[in-house]
């Protein structure tokens, strides 16, 4: 049997995600729904302490050797102090590599902006 380096089929995951996104947007012509759905639910694990995981923007400096600000979506538990524990999600060398470049092409975008 070969070792699968993605036993987790993040891939395939990450296909169904994109297009799932496609299919409620062919089907429904929008996607108003999905975003209440999502800002409600988020605010319910805030209001009512859930500490659930969500996938919110936070900074991501000194995360898998990240040494620039940058604000990425990363799975979250949040509570009624907002962002109380950051998901570190293990990832294999490729994936890593990926993010760090994913960091590094916002990074040299974000840098010259004059705020």
């Amino acid at each position: 049997m070969k070792n699968n380096p993605d036993k987790e089929q993040w891939k395939t995951v990450h296909k169904q995600v994109v297009d799932g996104g496609y299919e409620v947007l062919n089907l429904k012509g929008y996607t108003s729904w999905a975003i209440a759905l999502s800002v409600t639910d988020i605010a319910a694990s805030i209001l009512k302490n859930l500490k659930r995981v969500h996938a919110v923007t936070t900074l991501v400096k000194g995360l898998y050797g990240i040494k620039e600000e940058i604000f990425l979506s990363i799975p979250c538990v949040l509570g009624q102090s907002g962002i109380t524990d950051l998901v570190k999600v293990n990832m294999n060398t490729e994936e890593e590599a990926l993010f760090k470049k994913s960091c590094d092409i916002l990074w040299n975008i974000q840098k010259d902006l004059q705020l």
